[in-house]
């Protein structure tokens, strides 16, 4: 007896390994794998970072600024292989690395998706919110085979994240914005960006506010003109990369900001820019806490200087 019910556990377990993946992605569509995906490409930093994680490296990855791929990752990503950029990811190369599935980014890929498909399953994810956050890093464990390992992901950041707003209590109400962009006028991102979503959350007031066209994803921000920002005056702000050199900061006024006049502007990392992965969404969380708290949290340390937070002069 002991024997059958031992080798017909085993045959569960051995089931369950291969038993169809399924979930449904940010354009509502039902993905299907027959079997957990063991070659995932990822065309979008955070499907990196979460496969990552997960201890599934991916085959294919997209560029990280100006890297060919995000080695903040480490290791893992070495043998990926780089597609290029995630708005023109090299499809010829995709194809002859035959992974099993594909994991993008929506608004940067959907006009493509029908030649994805054509390739491996094509999954859409919109990575702007916390919310897409915490979906994309379940589902992406479905996929893989992994969805206790990703639930715990994210449980553990949930609790972080309440932990470290729990600490605030009165010191709640500083003002900050996030700017991006070479332009004489900064775009800034409204509420549900998930970098400004963790900001709120960790008692911070974003001047730049909801989106009017809520709860649409998009746009998740606007262009700024100077005076606009000056009127709001944030006590915090955030520069994102930018490939060019920010015009904006030789507006003559922009030294009479407060932010500025009392050097409480700072520099960060692409992961910014796509942070829904369980690695980034962690150290933007942290980073936020310490340029806001300086006293109660400490800045994460042993970064690359690409990753790490710097004051901007």
């Amino acid at each position: 007896m002991r024997m059958t019910v031992g080798a017909a556990m085993l045959a569960a377990l051995a089931f369950q390994a291969l038993a169809a993946a399924q979930i449904t992605d940010d354009r509502g569509v039902d993905i299907t794998l027959p079997q957990p995906a063991s070659r995932p490409a990822a065309i979008s930093t955070f499907a990196a970072d979460t496969l990552v994680a997960l201890g599934v490296p991916p085959v294919a990855v997209t560029q990280f600024d100006e890297q060919d791929r995000p080695a903040y990752l480490g290791d893992a990503v070495n043998e990926a292989v780089s597609l290029g950029t995630r708005g023109q990811p090299n499809l010829e190369l995709l194809s002859e690395l035959a992974p099993d599935t594909v994991l993008a980014v929506r608004r940067y890929t959907e006009t493509i998706a029908g030649r994805i498909d054509a390739i491996a399953p094509y999954v859409a994810f919109d990575d702007l919110t916390l919310t897409d956050s915490l979906k994309a890093v379940s589902d992406i464990g479905t996929l893989v085979g992994k969805p206790e390992q990703a639930a715990r992901l994210n449980l553990e950041f949930q609790q972080t994240l309440a932990q470290m707003a729990g600490q605030i209590g009165d010191r709640a109400g500083q003002s900050i914005a996030l700017l991006v962009s070479a332009s004489e006028e900064p775009f800034v991102y409204y509420d549900h960006f998930l970098p400004v979503e963790l900001a709120n959350t960790l008692g911070l007031h974003n001047v730049v506010g909801a989106s009017p066209d809520w709860p649409g994803k998009l746009p998740f921000g606007f262009r700024m003109p100077l005076e606009q920002l000056l009127a709001a005056d944030p006590d915090i702000l955030v520069l994102l990369p930018s490939a060019q050199p920010r015009a904006f900061v030789n507006n003559p006024l922009w030294k009479y900001l407060k932010a500025v006049k009392n050097q409480r502007v700072y520099l960060v990392g692409q992961h910014w820019k796509e942070g829904g992965g369980p690695v980034a969404r962690e150290l933007i969380l942290l980073q936020l806490g310490h340029l806001a708290y300086p006293d109660l949290f400490d800045s994460p340390v042993d970064l690359p200087a690409d990753l790490a937070l710097h004051s901007f002069r």
